[in-house]
């Protein structure tokens, strides 16, 4: 195999022709057919049966060309950037140049490289402090989410709903007098108030008796996801079966025993003041991280190459996607749910992935700068965590290159941003 480098008009920009021996692309003529030999079905010959020449001749010469040159490509271009250790940050954009059996095969693939980075000041660079004190009212509140939480509800039969009851229903919707699409229910509960229904629909169950049936009327926000729905005037037949609403926990030394390891309230608000004030400095951590390396990259010069947007733009598309998996959706779904095309989402992304693509870039370059070792600690910091996440050992995991490397740059990533904060002028 030979590569040859030439730099295009454009910069950062290299195109690579690369030349693969006669040899190795008839093998992988013959690695396609053994794979795809079944499906074959050629007169005089038993299904599958047919050997190589024979199918060649019957559906010409070039029937295993495309899937041959899918099959050896992508190792060959790997081996290839490996081997000469160019720094592609992009899809690559392939021709073929030459593709015939007996022949070598050639072809060309148009690659973006990583950009030069001029680092302006970064060393003392001016920063406000950010702190977040935890008061009384903040460890007040939180007792209040741990009473909500173990709240119960208490039947009513003697008084109409009110606001912040729960209650059960039954519900259609009319627009234009025709029922719509996911407009009906039956058994739903709702708490008034929670706002997640349509504007003015919990409202108007005020003063609804138990099994009382009425007609409410709503307007559709016209910003609503539905398109056919969007503005539009609707009527809501109504049925109510069960009123409810939420009793409180008494918050005392007991309850702080029911929901907590300590015997005494004192001790409960310690422990949650003790928590928010890690919570906070964490919270302060990152956004003063943040700000360090906005600041840093407002001073850095980078002409970030279209083809790098576009990667980094598919891989938070995948991320995503990933995460819709989780919750039983595909992003097709998401999208329309959204009514949204993926162009729209693929441009809300751009912005995002320039300013990934600038921290990376930014952060390594301080790093080699600077000649920032990884910390062990945090790399074995790391693979606990993630010995507990995937439940592999952690000696197994070092033993995979990938997961290292991403540790070992990701260590490095972090001493970069404290040096730049160590290395701050930081006021309050």
């Amino acid at each position: 195999m030979s590569l040859k480098q030439e730099k295009t008009e454009n910069k950062n920009e290299l195109k690579l022709t690369i030349t693969v021996e006669a040899e190795k692309f008839d093998n992988a003529i013959k690695s396609v057919f053994q794979k795809s030999a079944k499906y074959f079905n050629i007169p005089g010959f038993r299904k599958g049966k047919a050997p190589f020449n024979i199918v060649e001749r019957y559906y010409g010469d070039s029937i295993f060309y495309e899937d041959a040159f899918n099959e050896l490509v992508p190792d060959v271009y790997d081996k290839e950037i490996k081997d000469n250790k160019i720094d592609v940050v992009s899809k690559p954009h392939i021709d073929i140049v030459q593709m015939e059996k007996g022949k070598d095969l050639i072809f060309t693939a148009i690659v973006n490289t990583k950009p030069e980075v001029k680092l302006g000041k970064y060393k003392g660079i001016e920063l406000k402090k950010v702190e977040y004190k935890v008061t009384d009212e903040d460890v007040e509140h939180e007792l209040s989410h741990m009473a909500e939480h173990n709240s119960r509800l208490v039947s009513v039969d003697d008084r109409p709903a009110q606001k912040d009851d729960t209650v059960t229903i039954d519900f259609e919707g009319f627009v234009d007098g025709k029922p719509f699409d996911g407009g009906k229910a039956e058994g739903q509960q709702l708490t008034i108030g929670s706002n997640t229904f349509i504007p003015g629909f919990e409202d108007q169950l005020i003063g609804m008796k138990i099994d009382e049936e009425r007609d409410i009327k709503v307007k559709f926000p016209d910003d609503y996801f539905s398109k056919d729905l969007a503005g539009k005037d609707a009527t809501f037949h109504i049925k109510l079966h069960s009123i409810s609403y939420k009793e409180l926990p008494k918050i005392d030394d007991e309850f702080a025993k029911d929901v907590s390891e300590f015997d005494t309230l004192a001790d409960l608000k310690k422990d949650i003041k003790s928590k928010q004030e890690k919570q906070n400095a964490d919270r302060a951590k990152n956004e003063m991280e943040e700000k360090a390396i906005e600041e840093v990259s407002k001073n850095t010069k980078i002409d970030i190459p279209d083809g790098m947007i576009e990667l980094e733009i598919d891989n938070m598309e995948n991320d995503i996607a990933q995460r819709l998996q989780y919750q039983g959706l595909s992003l097709e779904q998401y999208l329309k749910m959204l009514n949204k095309t993926e162009s729209d989402l693929r441009n809300e992304f751009k912005d995002d992935a320039k300013k990934n693509i600038t921290t990376r870039l930014v952060l390594e370059q301080i790093v080699a700068d600077e000649n920032i070792k990884a910390d062990q600690k945090f790399i074995d910091e790391e693979l606990e965590k993630m010995e507990k996440q995937y439940g592999r050992k952690a000696d197994e995991l070092k033993k995979n290159e990938e997961v290292m490397n991403y540790l070992d740059k990701s260590s490095k990533n972090e001493q970069a941003v404290k040096f730049i904060i160590d290395n701050a002028k930081i006021t309050k």
